[in-house]
């Protein structure tokens, strides 16, 4: 994500520990997300349990029980909100390939126009490396992969595709910075240091803790079978 304070000494040192694990990673999900039933309900439970135990142990910071169980939670949400989602026949994968691809763009545009181009700091007091234009160039790159998964996934198009992808991008990256908050109360950088690159499962997939549960609750209103963006 955008412009580390360290971003004038080696913007892009992790950059190749980010590509090879995203290499890893991404294709693992997608495989999954593709075959749904139980492969999927299984990646999710695995990942969820993961981010419990990240949870868990960033939380030893704090003598605070809710926030404990505020963050079991919030995992359990959008892990819920991921599995409702998918299970949908006529759109489940549709809507979860969708979800993901906005979210990973919006991540990888945030990171690289943030460390290449810089500027005004978007909210210094909770993330102090993220940037004004690295939030601008996220949410540009998730509505341009939005609208380009959509003609892939459907051969539709138009201006729902914009309107969903932006609201998309938005939230991720409003759970970016609700992780970022929670990590400087507790004083610490990374959830975990178990993705190269990255640091733990909480920092790989803040965004998509936020925008699953969106994203459940526009299908939920729209009704079963009709895509995200109808």
């Amino acid at each position: 994500m955008p412009v580390p304070a360290e971003r004038s000494q080696a913007p892009w040192a992790d950059l190749t520990k980010r590509v090879i694990s995203a290499l890893v990673l991404a294709p693992i999900a997608l495989v999954c997300v593709w075959a749904g039933g139980t492969i999927f309900v299984a990646l999710v439970a695995i990942v969820g349990i993961g981010l419990a135990i990240e949870w868990i142990s960033l939380c030893r910071r704090s003598r605070s029980p809710t926030m404990r169980v505020a963050g079991i939670g919030y995992v359990l949400l959008a892990g819920a909100a991921l599995v409702w989602l998918r299970r949908d026949p006529a759109t489940g994968r549709a809507d979860v390939l969708f979800l993901l691809l906005v979210v990973w763009a919006c991540d990888i545009g945030a990171y690289l126009v943030g460390r290449q181009v810089g500027g005004p700091r978007l909210a210094p007091r909770i993330s102090p490396g993220k940037t004004w234009s690295g939030a601008v160039g996220g949410l540009l790159a998730a509505v341009a992969v939005g609208v380009l998964a959509v003609q892939f996934i459907t051969n539709g198009a138009g201006w729902p595709a914009v309107l969903v992808a932006g609201v998309l991008g938005i939230v991720a990256q409003g759970g970016d910075l609700l992780e970022s908050f929670v990590k400087r109360q507790l004083e610490v950088k990374d959830s975990s240091h178990l993705i190269p690159g990255h640091g733990g499962l909480l920092d790989r997939l803040d965004g998509v803790l936020a925008a699953a549960p969106v994203a459940a609750l526009l299908a939920l209103t729209l009704g079963r079978g009709v895509v995200l963006w109808q």
